[in-house]
């Protein structure tokens, strides 16, 4: 079952959809993800809805709505996880880099790779310090040899 939180997300993005914009890509899928249609707006503003419908989120809550949303197949669904993370990154630790690495790991399609690597990842290890900042070179270094094309297109981004 959803949290409420969640499933609040899903149902606006389900509302937003438009046909025509899945036609216009053609599919209704992206990289094997299915796509509802809602544009990167709607995206934006629902997440931004669901915050200030469910205030009070903490770090835990918000890991955990992002990986309650990106455990669908969903590509606005996924992509709301990641507008969530950005704007929630200064809550963010090191630690977190293991679920991102998930997420990576799983993308599928640039237009997730892209914006969870440099707006999630990169001001995340910007901030971090001491044996955290090590660690996270370790893990992004790892990245650029891993047997996932997401791990290893996010390392080459942060990279560049």
């Amino acid at each position: 079952m959803e949290s409420p939180a969640a499933a609040f997300i899903d149902r606006t993005l389900r509302a937003e959809a438009s046909e025509w914009r899945t036609w216009a890509d053609g599919d209704a899928s992206v990289g094997g993800l299915r796509v509802y249609g809602a544009s990167v707006g709607a995206i934006r503003g629902t997440v931004r809805d669901a915050l200030r419908r469910h205030r009070g989120l903490e770090h835990d809550d918000i890991t955990a709505l992002a990986s309650e949303l990106w455990a669908a197949p969903v590509f606005e669904r996924r992509f709301a996880a990641i507008v969530l993370l950005q704007g929630q990154v200064d809550a963010l630790s090191g630690n977190d880099l293991t679920r991102i690495e998930g997420f990576l790991r799983d993308a599928r399609v640039p237009d997730l790779i892209e914006p969870l690597a440099l707006d999630v990842v990169r001001p995340l290890l910007a901030r971090l310090t001491g044996t955290e900042a090590d660690r996270a070179r370790r893990i992004e270094a790892r990245w650029a040899s891993a047997d996932a094309e997401g791990l290893r297109a996010a390392a080459a981004l942060l990279a560049g």
